[in-house]
């Protein structure tokens, strides 16, 4: 009677499913509580970093069990498989950042008005934070070459109706309003809107300005939008400007349709 040799199992296989199913479980859990206010930014950002060196121990052990399999015809094909695809199902948002870190310039806080930006609402800001400064001539420079549509928008609009206008977007966008809605005043002539934006997906936060101008019989309203953390916003500042004044425009486009159908 013919002996086989019994086949070995190969223990990274087992290791890489345990490893990336962890570090999908980690994700998923670190997210739902950031998301509900559970967990701080600052602490979900250190386990987005376990996380995605969890997952690269996940491929790295889907990686030797491959070998094993390869070269001794070991036992551990499926557990190597479920291993290596969570792995990749959790490092795809972080490819993701990285393509969009690749593609932005590291900005982190943009304005339409880079001599003179609006001025942010701190009271809720923490050392923790990231500090706010004026832009450096390189970022101003860098800002301009990169994002030519992060401009104010100038509106043949009473200051009344302009600001009617933007407080009509931000209900419809969800921000939280930080302090009171300003009511404009006879005879004032600027204002300024405070709001707290989350990116999509992470949910991290930015201070977001809304500052709107009287200037003769134009309304001129400038915006400014920081990330609280992080050295790069992935684009998500200039991007959150430039959909919000398109909205804008819409918005100042159906009141004034409508005045004149009055």
């Amino acid at each position: 009677m013919t002996e086989y040799p019994e086949r070995q199992v190969a223990r990274a296989a087992g290791w890489s499913r345990r490893t990336g199913a962890f570090s999908a479980v980690l994700l998923i859990t670190a997210w739902v509580g950031h998301h509900y206010g559970l967990v701080e930014t600052g602490g979900f950002l250190w386990v987005l970093a376990l996380v995605a060196i969890l997952a690269a121990f996940a491929l790295l052990f889907a990686g030797f069990a491959l070998a094993r399999l390869w070269s001794h015809g070991a036992i551990g094909g499926r557990n190597l498989s479920v291993g290596a695809l969570l792995a990749v199902l959790v490092l795809a948002p972080y490819g993701y950042a990285g393509y969009r870190i690749a593609s932005y310039p590291p900005l982190r806080d943009i304005s339409t008005d880079l001599d003179n930006p609006p001025r942010l609402d701190v009271s809720t800001r923490t050392p923790a934070m990231n500090a706010l400064s004026a832009p450096t001539p390189g970022e101003a420079r860098l800002q301009a070459d990169v994002y030519p549509l992060v401009t104010g928008h100038r509106y043949d609009l009473p200051f009344d109706e302009t600001v009617d206008a933007v407080e009509n977007v931000l209900d419809g966008r969800g921000w939280t309003i930080v302090g009171d809605l300003p009511a404009p005043q006879e005879g004032q002539i600027e204002v300024t809107i405070n709001a707290l934006a989350t990116s999509l997906g992470l949910d991290l936060p930015s201070d977001v300005a809304i500052r709107i101008t009287a200037d003769g019989e134009t309304t001129l309203v400038d915006m400014r939008s920081a990330s609280r953390y992080g050295r790069h916003d992935l684009g998500d500042n200039a991007q959150r400007i430039t959909s919000f004044l398109t909205e804008l425009d819409q918005e100042v486009s159906a009141q004034i349709g409508a005045t004149a159908a009055q």
